[in-house]
């Protein structure tokens, strides 16, 4: 049986709770994780680094020169790509790096991800703190609480706090994110994964299929 230790709102441990075969007990797959890491940065990335080619660079097009009896080289254009401030020959262009994977793959991806976290002991099942108003002082004391001040935390809850995601969101190494988005880059890139239980049965729902 996979389980996880379960923390109260105030940071004291209640006991276990059970994870999941389906989810927290699959094979790790390190070539799918690859490949879902590649999609994620990849659909990232903004795509915006743009040169000039030689129809771009502003000046005169006359020919700098006459073919024939100069005894230099023959030029056609002071924009030519062998020219200082010329065009740039086959340079980058604004364009879309995206690309979608195939849904079974990311399943099999956030699986492989999800057991690699259980098989690290790093995921809790956690009460979130409750906010009446956003206040970033006190999660930072929550996560001290749980002894995870300092480290790289994945709070995943089952829907949108405002509250609490402003309150999160001024702590460095936590990110916070919703059951429905999580994806492998995420559980890859945090050292303790913290579910609520509300999460943790949406999970069950949603990606156990």
């Amino acid at each position: 049986m996979i389980s996880a230790k379960v923390f109260s709102a105030e940071g004291e441990e209640k006991g276990t709770a059970e994870l999941p075969e389906s989810l927290f007990g699959s094979p790790v797959n390190e070539s799918v994780l690859h490949e879902a890491v590649r999609n994620h940065l990849a659909n990232r990335r903004h795509g915006t680094a743009s040169t000039k080619s030689r129809a771009d660079v502003k000046g005169s097009g006359i020919k700098p020169w006459r073919q024939k009896g100069t005894g230099r080289a023959r030029a056609g254009s002071r924009a030519s790509p062998i020219w200082v401030g010329g065009g740039r020959a086959f340079g980058p262009k604004p364009r879309d790096y995206g690309y979608e994977l195939p849904k079974k793959v990311k399943r099999l991806a956030l699986r492989s991800a999800l057991s690699l976290k259980a098989r690290e002991e790093a995921v809790m099942v956690v009460d979130p703190p409750q906010l009446s108003e956003v206040k970033t002082k006190e999660v930072a004391k929550y996560l001290e609480r749980l002894g995870l001040a300092g480290k790289k935390c994945l709070l995943v809850t089952a829907s949108a706090d405002e509250r609490l995601l402003k309150s999160v969101r001024n702590i460095p190494k936590v990110r916070l994110l919703i059951s429905s988005q999580l994806n492998a880059y995420a559980l890859l890139d945090c050292e303790k994964l913290l579910l609520t239980p509300d999460a943790l049965q949406n999970m069950k729902e949603v990606f156990s299929r």
